[in-house]
């Protein structure tokens, strides 16, 4: 080699050397993925949205308005919030896109999101360490998997709970849910809270999710509550009855349906197949598959959801607790009008956020927070409050449930709503109901 070339040699190497110094010592510029005090934290909220099934986009929305409220007030713990969003679509290919891009941007957690495919979206997640915060609470695996950090009991909590209620009113139940998977569990739970207030299983009336008719299942329904109410007519305890609330005493039957967005539907077509019959059964639903605005915008009081029973897992969205968000929502959402503060998908995707925003501020102010760690913050915090909203959340190994599938589950609280004058309102004599007793005798429902 030229002493030219060796020269030149010797200067491209000590200048790699010297610029790889400099990025590690910082040299003025931080490395474009770090996230110590003053960096930006990117994290994902999915759901779908323009599908013909169910869709959340208040989900999203939510989030994005959440986003503009925290950055506003200087980021969490000095750290801008940069929130991405997905269309998950509601298949199991949108959903792993969903969370292939949040592994791609880096994000340190998916945070209030929705997806029936718990498999395809929770396996991307779990490769690259990144906690699932806040889900919705559809899938086996959101309870399942030690990357997930579920704020509600999700489906298993709020059907064992409809169970409970119904079970206090009605002689006989008929469920009409979807023929998918999420939906094959649904019977097993719901009929948890019916057992554990010593009445027969539901009738299980199986649905396509994306149907436009429902005339079949509403016939089916109406066929099957009908039957039982007969029978319950003439027992004798029934002419000796007093108390006017035990529909075991009156002879009546439920009708509950979760559907998501096509539970209008179900109850346009069931309504009508009543009114054919004259007949006019106790209905109910779950929120999610039934919410204000639904009852605002198909009659209010002449809504044909008035009366109906509601199991939720949160406050009614008239109470005070839910202001703060009430006012984020009118202050950043920017006349988004898919943000409505009486969904339930909002409010969770809150509750999500306030989980986050609480865990962050538990690192130094100058500490690196990834996803790895953020996970592991969560497994070892002492629990965390969401200002009343749910009780106060904690993911440590002690805090586990035994509940056969759904063993992180760790908040099993559910209220009891109804319909009255156009409104959702608590519903009298029924205060707020831990079901995790009931689904850890309640056989494996997933």
């Amino acid at each position: 080699m030229t002493d030219r070339r060796l020269a030149a040699t010797l200067s491209r190497t000590l200048l790699a050397t010297a610029t790889g110094v400099c990025l590690v010592a910082g040299c003025g510029v931080l490395p474009e993925n770090t996230t110590a005090s003053g960096s930006t934290l990117t994290v994902m909220t999915f759901a779908p949205e323009d599908t013909k099934a169910t869709n959340m986009p208040g989900m999203p929305g939510m989030a994005k308005a959440y986003e503009r409220w925290v950055n506003a007030r200087g980021g969490i713990n000095g750290h801008k919030l940069r929130v991405l969003t997905c269309n998950e679509k509601n298949t199991p290919t949108g959903a792993a896109d969903c969370a292939r891009k949040a592994v791609k941007e880096k994000a340190i957690a998916v945070v209030g999101s929705y997806s029936q495919h718990g498999r395809a979206f929770m396996a991307p997640l779990e490769a690259e360490g990144i906690p699932f915060i806040g889900g919705y609470g559809v899938t086996s695996e959101e309870f399942q998997s030690t990357l997930s950090y579920p704020v509600n009991g999700g489906q298993p909590v709020l059907l064992a709970g409809a169970g409970h209620q119904l079970a206090r009113a009605c002689s006989q139940v008929a469920l009409v849910r979807p023929d998918t998977l999420a939906g094959d569990s649904m019977p097993v739970l719901l009929n948890a809270g019916l057992k554990a207030n010593k009445l027969a299983d539901a009738s299980d009336i199986q649905a396509a999710e994306d149907s436009a008719d429902f005339s079949p299942e509403a016939r089916e329904a109406l066929s099957d509550t009908t039957t039982a109410v007969a029978g319950a007519t003439n027992a004798k305890d029934t002419k000796d009855a007093k108390d006017p609330k035990d529909a075991r005493d009156k002879g009546r039957g439920c009708v509950t349906a979760v559907l998501g967005e096509r539970t209008e539907t179900f109850f346009d077509a069931f309504r009508r197949a009543a009114d054919t019959q004259n007949r006019k059964p106790q209905i109910s639903s779950v929120l999610g598959s039934v919410s204000q605005s639904l009852v605002d915008r198909t009659g209010g009081k002449e809504s044909p959801f008035e009366g109906a029973f509601l199991t939720s897992w949160y406050p009614v969205a008239g109470d005070p607790l839910w202001q703060p968000m009430r006012t984020v929502i009118a202050d950043y959402a920017f006349g988004d009008d898919t943000v409505d503060p009486d969904d339930t998908g909002a409010q969770t995707t809150w509750i999500a956020y306030t989980v986050l925003s609480e865990v962050v501020k538990r690192f130094k102010e100058d500490e690196a927070i990834t996803a790895r760690k953020v996970g592991r913050m969560l497994n070892q915090s002492q629990a965390i409050k969401t200002g009343g909203l749910t009780p106060d959340l904690s993911w440590r190994y002690q805090d586990m449930r035994a509940v056969a599938g759904f063993p992180r589950i760790v908040n099993g609280r559910v209220t009891f709503q109804i319909v009255q004058s156009g409104r959702l309102i608590a519903q009298e004599g029924e205060s707020s109901l831990d079901m995790t007793t009931t689904l850890e005798q309640a056989p494996r429902a997933a």
